[in-house]
């Protein structure tokens, strides 16, 4: 099935790392935008559509150095976490889990599904789904069992992405078409095993040993079984620069910049994987 690019979540500074990232490999020949499927988790999902938007990836990469204006500096509500951490961890089924962590989610949202749009919006620099074979993940905030977007399900893109990335007690479940999403995060920090099948897979996962906090699902567990892969994860100095708080836009600069410098560490270990 070819080759598959995993982006996982991690707040607005993981989504600038995977952009710089993403510049940093292209300058060393590794151009990852020849995946046969790019999926995207919670803040991967909109490094995944900027991706596939057809802007170039020099262009995307000076959008993450300007200034954050149209994000929202906020944290989810500390109890919030607390909440849906402990949901997580002990419920009868990984489902009534992330089903509960629905109803924290509905409960403390600190802003509404519009103003979460208009953030979504401001980030993307194309609001139609792409050619490209681009895949987002959500949670079914009611059932807890994981739910896909492509282009063939007839539903906005800018509002895919808001479901991928609605971080409970921070941004509202999602409403699709009368259903409730929430972050897929809460299952899993890259939702990897759905690029099973293919032969070469990259994972960028920012939120490796980051905490319950920013990504409260599980940690990713590793490559998809049978795939040549490579896991890469933020260095000692992009942590560093993503700051005590990945979710505030205010080093969203920093983030991608560490991106770009850390591609020249695991640029033949990913060109390996890739073929190149």
């Amino acid at each position: 099935m070819g080759k598959a690019l995993v982006l996982g979540g991690g707040g607005i500074a993981g989504l600038a790392w995977e952009i710089g990232i993403l510049a940093g490999l292209r300058d060393m020949g590794v151009d990852l935008r020849d995946a046969d499927l790019v999926l995207g988790t919670s803040a991967g999902a909109s490094a995944g559509a900027q991706l596939t938007s057809g802007i170039e990836l020099d262009e995307l990469y000076e959008r993450q150095l300007a200034p954050a204006d149209a994000e929202i500096a906020a944290r989810p509500r500390w109890s919030a976490a607390v909440r849906v951490a402990g949901a997580l961890l002990t419920a009868r089924s990984p489902e009534a889990g992330r089903a509960r962590a629905g109803l924290v989610a509905a409960s403390s949202a600190r802003f509404s599904q519009a103003v979460r749009e208009r953030v979504i919006a401001s980030r993307l620099p194309a609001h139609a789904w792409p050619e490209h074979n681009l895949v987002l993940t959500a949670v079914d905030a009611r059932s807890g069992t994981l739910r896909t977007f492509s282009r063939n399900d007839g539903v906005d893109l800018v509002r895919a992405v808001a479901a991928s990335s609605a971080v409970p007690g921070l941004w509202p479940p999602v409403d699709i078409d009368g259903r409730w999403y929430i972050d897929a995060s809460v299952r899993s920090a890259t939702n990897a095993d759905l690029a099973a099948g293919h032969e070469r897979v990259v994972v960028l996962a920012p939120t490796a040993g980051a905490g319950p906090l920013l990504c409260p699902g599980p940690e990713p567990a590793g490559l998809p079984e049978g795939a040549r892969g490579a896991l890469v994860t933020p260095s000692t100095e992009a942590r560093a620069a993503f700051g005590r708080d990945p979710l505030n836009p205010a080093g969203r600069a920093r983030a991608a910049q560490a991106g770009r410098l850390q591609a020249v560490e695991v640029a033949v270990r990913v060109a390996k994987t890739w073929g190149v």
